[in-house]
């Protein structure tokens, strides 16, 4: 048998009649079959519970082993990673549970991270999103505004969430949502005003019906732009919500309540044991009430955790310790060009001393080792040289050449 004469074992096309013919050791397949098939298994695998999020009870990791996972990337911040590790473990147990004959339903609960810029709020949701069996998205909070205004309406955040789930219904309806700058959508202002908070109070509204689960009418490619698209109908009852925020100057909000308690001659007794340099450790929902989140926002997300600012000791750490450090990112880099790269530990104090210095936080210990490393990343890829030693003399030449405003980090 000539192979023009070739079949397809399933619908019978020849080679002329199909666009592509693949053929085994004993049969062939055309690619209209093969759609067909894709298409079979994918339903079966929705029809099991979502497509390759598809969970059993062996899966799902313990709050242990999850924040094990996040030590290996984010230093310090245990409060947090528990927090964390609990929600997400208990989501899954969510997941799991089958109709409860005694009616005991189990609610999510979903968390609200406080810290300051450069703490780790969106490390810490970008390395749990790693160790995840459920389809995860990262949002930003400051593109959204009400229906009708310049920027994304609320309903974008499910659409990146199908898009995380490959566009599976039945695994979005199980995925988690980290929704950053939570803070930015604070109300700006008891008072009155003539322009409308487009981007604040009104955005909070719309967040509520996502938050405490209904069925929301999601455009699968954004809502503005394509206007004609057909709507998906998803259902966030299942899904967690974790949302983090600087929230900038909340601690004057903090020190105004605990002062306000105490009054008289014992006002000193009763303040001396406050740590000034660590007030969101004292942070409750009134806090995130007088700064500007509105009662019905904070009682849709029940667990309140603080990221501790950094100290130097942890700022060293960072620079070196995780799984994928700073300066293993660029040991890396040097290295995929044959290039041999290593440190004085006196560049590394030099680093953090001058993060410090300029008040730049974990974010800036990048930016400033670019700074020492920018002359030998242009230079070295194309020259000769196959090892590069950084002293602090080298660090700290190649760090006043840079142009220190720009590592001015907000």
């Amino acid at each position: 048998m000539s192979r023009t004469d070739d079949k397809c074992s399933f619908c019978g096309k020849t080679r002329k009649e199909a666009r592509v013919l693949i053929t085994g050791v004993s049969g062939a397949i055309c690619d209209s079959c093969v759609e067909q098939a894709y298409d079979i298994v994918q339903e079966e695998k929705r029809r099991k519970g979502g497509g390759g999020f598809y969970l059993n009870e062996k899966d799902f990791p313990r709050p242990s082993d999850i924040k094990h996972f996040l030590d290996e990337y984010v230093i310090g911040q245990d409060d947090a990673k528990r927090y964390l590790s609990v929600a997400v473990y208990n989501h899954y147990k969510r997941l799991m549970q089958k109709d409860a004959k005694d009616d005991v339903e189990i609610e999510k609960s979903n968390i609200i991270m406080v810290g300051a810029t450069g703490t780790g709020k969106t490390l810490l949701a970008r390395t749990i999103a790693k160790k995840l069996h459920v389809p995860f998205c990262i949002v930003d909070a400051t593109v959204f505004t009400e229906a009708g205004y310049v920027g994304e309406d609320i309903e974008s955040i499910l659409t990146r969430l199908l898009q995380a789930a490959d566009y599976d219904v039945v695994a979005a309806q199980r995925g988690i949502v980290f929704i950053d700058e939570i803070d930015k959508i604070a109300r700006k202002s008891d008072n009155p005003s003539i322009t409308r908070d487009v981007s604040g109070e009104g955005v909070q509204q719309g967040l509520l019906k996502l938050l405490e689960g209904s069925i929301v009418n999601v455009p699968p490619q954004g809502g503005r732009k394509h206007p004609e698209q057909r709507m998906i109908a998803v259902d966030t009852k299942n899904i967690l919500f974790i949302c983090g925020g600087a929230f900038d100057g909340i601690e004057k909000k903090i020190a105004q309540r605990l002062n306000t308690r105490v009054v008289g001659y014992t006002a000193n007794q009763n303040t001396s044991g406050i740590d000034r340099n660590d007030m969101l450790k004292y942070i409750n929902p009134t806090d995130l009430k007088s700064f500007g989140l509105i009662p019905e926002i904070i009682g849709r997300l029940p667990i309140l955790t603080y990221l501790s600012p950094l100290d130097r000791a942890a700022l060293r750490r960072i620079l070196t310790e995780p799984k994928n450090s700073i300066i293993k990112q660029y040991i890396k880099l040097f290295e995929m060009d044959k290039i041999k790269l290593t440190f004085d530990d006196e560049v590394y104090d030099f680093i953090v001393d001058k993060s410090i210095e300029l008040k730049l936080g974990a974010r800036g210990l990048r930016s400033i080792v670019e700074a020492v490393m920018m002359d030998a990343m242009y230079e070295m890829p194309s020259g000769t040289q196959k090892k590069l030693h950084v002293t602090l003399q080298y660090a700290k030449d190649n760090f006043e050449h840079a142009d220190v405003n720009r590592l001015q980090i907000a």
